[in-house]
């Protein structure tokens, strides 16, 4: 059960114009494939996006993309997505956090934008795959079905904000990376064994569309500062904010509040209230979750059926935890085996059962321990 293909495929590699992407298009060409390159122009205005090797949606991107498959020697176009990106991904993330959610803008790209716009483009043009750099692994059963599966590397698995992906997207798609036990270093070296200059170009890191990596910023100049509450449990006002839409749950730095706890002990964000503009703070362990609801959810491949165990990762570079989950209707219900903190509406819970990838969801609401136990003993 590999990715190995019986015969050569017509690949769209997707270059990003980062040392893995480059790597992962030279390998498909390697391999046999009939590759094109593309470069996703992201951005109506490039310089208004990251600039210099952070992010992956400036002009020198494209840039050094364009070079990479000259050297690979296969043709390369860019294309513009900017009004698609700019409504799917960064418009959406806005909405969240207006909304008083915590999004994962680079899970919703790939949702969107990768594996929907540019795989559907693909596809009408006649090619049978896309290819990107990501670490996952796409399995092939016997029955002819795919699987996601986590990267042989735990260290470098980005399964997780693959989750979205449907059996008839992976069926499409190309991860030449996931399955090698590589380092880092090794990937770059070999980038260098080919000609490619971006060998020691950095990762790309934080949120490509906002330029100085500000998210309180960037979210002040689309919404506008709104001057409100930082409240504790009781309801009494400890502090103030200029937008709750700066705060996620669990935050802990950042919160300017006057004067300490009572016990001391320092306070995290409990809840945010965007209808009257209110942020309400507490100690650690008021985080502590034991189970949630999480909406639209995605498998990668047929849905569950029934209560099942799995485990569940809920940030991109966040461990697994013991779970137990069912489908119920459009909604996706979820108890963790130990509480678990730091857990937000409009993240997205990925479950495994094992190394493949079951499906993902996004979280709508969560049930604390402290709330469960007041309703136990009632």
């Amino acid at each position: 059960m590999t990715q190995t293909s019986p015969r050569p495929l017509r690949v769209l590699a997707a270059m990003s114009g980062g040392v893995d992407s480059a790597v992962a298009a030279a390998r498909a060409a390697e391999a046999g494939h009939d590759v094109t390159g593309v470069h996703l122009a992201l951005s109506a205005n490039p310089q208004s996006f990251r600039t210099g090797a952070r992010g992956c949606c400036t002009i020198e991107d494209s840039r050094d993309a364009r070079r990479a498959a000259d050297v690979i020697g296969i043709p390369f176009y860019v294309w513009d997505l900017a009004e698609r990106f700019r409504e799917d991904v960064v418009e959406d993330f806005i909405a969240e956090y207006e909304a008083g959610r915590t999004p994962n803008p680079c899970l919703r790209c790939n949702e969107k934008i990768k594996f929907a716009a540019l795989l559907d483009k693909a596809l009408a043009l006649g090619f049978d795959a896309v290819c990107t750099g990501h670490y996952a692994t796409v399995v092939t059963r016997p029955d002819g079905g795919r699987e996601l599966h986590r990267a042989s590397d735990m260290a470098k698995d980005q399964s997780y904000v693959l989750g979205v992906l449907d059996e008839r997207q992976l069926a499409h798609a190309l991860f030449p990376l996931g399955d090698t036990l590589t380092t880092k270093d090794e990937i770059r070296a070999e980038a260098e064994r080919r000609g490619l200059a971006v060998a020691k170009k950095p990762d790309s890191h934080d949120i490509c569309f906002i330029a100085d990596g500000d998210t309180q910023g960037f979210l002040a100049s689309r919404l506008g500062r709104a001057e409100g509450d930082i409240v504790d449990e009781s309801g009494a006002r400890v502090g103030s904010h200029e937008g709750a839409f700066g705060f996620t749950i669990g935050q802990r730095k950042g919160l300017r509040i006057g004067h300490p706890a009572p016990d001391g002990k320092p306070r995290y964000v409990l809840d945010i209230s965007p209808v009257d503009n209110t942020v309400t703070v507490g100690p650690a362990e008021a985080l502590d979750v034991v189970g949630l609801t999480a909406i639209r959810p995605r498998w990668c491949g047929a849905a569950p059926v029934g209560s099942g165990a799995y485990t569940a990762q809920l940030r991109a570079h966040g461990g697994e935890t013991a779970v137990t989950a069912e489908p119920v209707g459009e909604e996706l219900r979820v108890a963790f085996a130990e509480p678990v903190r730091g857990v937000a509406p409009g993240q997205a819970i990925v479950l495994y059962d094992g190394t493949r990838v079951v499906g993902s969801a996004t979280i709508a609401s969560t049930v604390r321990r402290t709330a469960a136990t007041a309703t136990a003993s009632a």
